[in-house]
């Protein structure tokens, strides 16, 4: 080993970074072209797997804690001082990319495994985390590990199942983790001296401006919202236009208002009609019935409150215009979450000593990061994905932005947490 005080020497094995990245790949090939790899599925254990090996392989220390999280660190003991927290996920959607998530936890790993190599002086654990159906792909928990870590066992299901009525107690124990002991995989916020998560973008922003690094300031806060559409199922041609009562024509009003409501400027950043159903799904009858859920995506709470309201309040006014009744339930929801500006700054440093342009912006997807921002200061970086995409087999970034991504994590790391 080379010791090192300073960050002339650090640089991550960019082909070792890679080659690890595109052989986790390989894990949960889907036939149709992309990966597919939920939480708590065989996929997502060999997953775990195979980045444990990597640990191990160099004499780290990796193991699965009570809540299925793969924790990778210097020993096996609880840490002795504040641990710095590096990570994100290793599960998949259906059919998605090989990046999301698996990005950050390879390069976290790469990162402490160049810090282990120049036997760094670090006043400051370093530890990786791998957090377990981050996407509640198959088991509808989504950020169920960092949850977990976070001390908040307590807001997930007692006995929680996955979409096929399956418990998910036995699917943990099978991942390593044990359902009934969740609440030793806590920790204390007192143990904790900040999380950092390197991400792709998964969007277009940093591509379309040329940036190379992406700072995050803010994660948008997400409301789901569940709407059923009551109306009349009739002849579709012996029932008058003026007396029907159709669910799916006021399904289009709502989608079309939730498509403006951003526009206003005061209330939702984004807004999505992500999925509709209807009953009977006959091509001669009018609807009786029509499901749809709601995305509602902001970064300031009073906005988004002001959104849920909005649509809330139009579905009233469709029930009158159209002879309908509604039923409305909240399916998913989080708060915004403020990423450190300590942390924030010395990623931006760190990538102003490598040279490299970054840029202040949101994330409009959750992560992992909203969570541990609940206790302990946590920032995010991000990296440009090519064509913006994501949760699909197209998803992609440029090695070069990889290894950068895996470069601006080592130096803010260093810079926290080296003596």
């Amino acid at each position: 080993m080379t010791s090192t005080t300073g960050t002339d020497l650090l640089s991550v094995d960019a082909g070792r970074l890679l080659d690890h990245l595109r052989r986790l790949a390989e894990i949960g090939k889907d036939p149709a072209g992309g990966i597919t790899r939920p939480g708590f599925s065989p996929g997502a254990s060999l997953a775990n797997d195979f980045v444990a090996e990597i640990a191990h392989s160099r004499g780290l220390d990796a193991r699965i804690d009570a809540g299925g999280n793969l924790l990778i660190s210097h020993n096996a003991a609880p840490p002795a001082r504040p641990a710095l927290l590096l990570g994100s996920h290793l599960d998949t959607v259906v059919n998605g990319g090989w990046l999301d998530g698996a990005y950050g936890v390879l390069a976290a790993v790469e990162v402490l495994l160049t810090l282990t190599e120049h036997d760094t002086d670090l006043h400051t654990d370093v530890v990786v985390a791998a957090f377990a159906n981050e996407e509640g792909a198959l088991f509808p928990q989504p950020f169920w590990g960092s949850m977990v870590l976070a001390g908040m066992s307590c807001d997930l299901p007692a006995a929680p199942t996955d979409y096929h009525g399956n418990p998910l107690s036995a699917a943990l124990q099978r991942a390593g983790g044990d359902l009934a002991n969740l609440a030793s995989a806590a920790w204390p916020p007192s143990v904790l001296a900040g999380y950092l998560e390197l991400h792709i973008e998964q969007g277009p922003v940093l591509a379309d401006e040329g940036a190379h690094i992406g700072v995050v300031d803010a994660i948008v806060g997400r409301t789901v919202l569940s709407i059923e559409l009551l109306g009349v199922a009739a002849h579709a041609g012996t029932t008058p236009m003026r007396s029907r009562r159709d669910p799916l024509v006021a399904a289009a009003d709502l989608t079309m208002f939730v498509h403006q409501l951003p526009d206003d400027g005061r209330t939702c950043q984004v807004a999505t009609v992500g999925r509709i159903e209807v009953e009977p799904n006959s091509a001669n009858t009018v609807p009786g019935r029509a499901r749809l859920t709601v995305d509602l995506r902001a970064t300031d709470p009073g906005r988004l409150d002001a959104a849920d309201e909005a649509v809330r309040a139009y579905l009233h006014a469709l029930d009158r215009r159209y002879g309908i009744s509604h039923r409305c339930t909240l399916a998913v929801g989080s708060r915004p979450a403020v990423m450190s500006p300590n942390l924030r700054r010395a990623i931006r440093a760190a990538a102003d000593d490598l040279g490299l342009r970054a840029r202040d912006m949101n994330s409009g997807a959750g992560h992992d990061a909203q969570i541990m921002a609940t206790v302990t200061p946590a920032a995010m970086i991000f990296v440009p994905s090519i064509g913006g995409v994501s949760h699909v087999p197209d998803e992609n970034s440029h090695d070069q932005d990889l290894v950068a991504g895996a470069q601006v994590l080592l130096h803010t790391v260093h810079r926290l947490a080296a003596r």
